[in-house]
């Protein structure tokens, strides 16, 4: 008697799926990029773009950024869809453009414990199995970077793809930056520096 078990052809194992496609009604959403009201008063707005190892830009990516608040504290119980309308969220959610565009609208974080003021960044997009983790710093906390545990553990030569630049020509009236662009290059030379999980 033949056992049914040999008579069933070796088969290769279902392969993992990527990241997408995404849904304009299904993730996005109209405030995912205000993490403050336009009117606060410590509003800054980051922005940049996510792009291929051929320096294009990647359309339909998806990124969210995660951070604590001006004072280095992480917010809870309200969440990014549910922001009172006076308060910071701590979250975000922006679709890239056409041209692998997005932006937020933020507060700069405090530091939290020994960590430089940074804000979590997620990239979701076609080709990726899992979303890519990275960090934003600012540039003004040059000091700050050489005691972080993460930065400083990156090759010198590779901490500037996790530094924002400061948009020179979007300085408030009291002299402090209001805007910064941080691109996002997902493979190639400039490759941001992405973590593990």
């Amino acid at each position: 008697m033949t056992d049914i078990l040999d008579t069933v052809p070796d088969l290769a194992p279902t392969p993992s799926q990527t990241v997408g496609p995404f849904f304009g009604y299904a993730l996005p959403y109209a405030e995912g990029p205000e993490v403050v009201p336009g009117w606060h008063p410590d509003a800054i707005t980051v922005r940049g773009r996510v792009l291929d190892g051929a320096g294009a830009p990647v359309p339909d990516a998806l990124v969210e950024i995660w951070q604590a608040d001006a004072d280095g504290r992480v917010p809870s119980g309200v969440g990014g869809l549910r922001r009172a309308p006076h308060d910071f969220s701590g979250f975000g959610r922006c679709a890239t453009d056409p041209a692998g565009q997005y932006w937020f609208r933020t507060v700069k974080p405090g530091a939290s414990g020994p960590d430089a003021p940074h804000i979590a960044v997620l990239v979701f997009a076609r080709g990726l199995l899992k979303p890519v983790r990275t960090r934003l710093y600012f540039p003004q906390d040059a000091g700050a970077h050489e005691a972080d545990p993460l930065l400083s553990a990156v090759p010198a030569e590779r901490r500037p793809t996790l530094v924002a630049e400061a948009v020179a020509e979007a300085v408030s009236e009291a002299g402090g930056t209001r805007t910064y662009r941080f691109d996002i290059h997902l493979q190639g030379e400039r490759e941001t520096v992405f973590l593990g999980i």
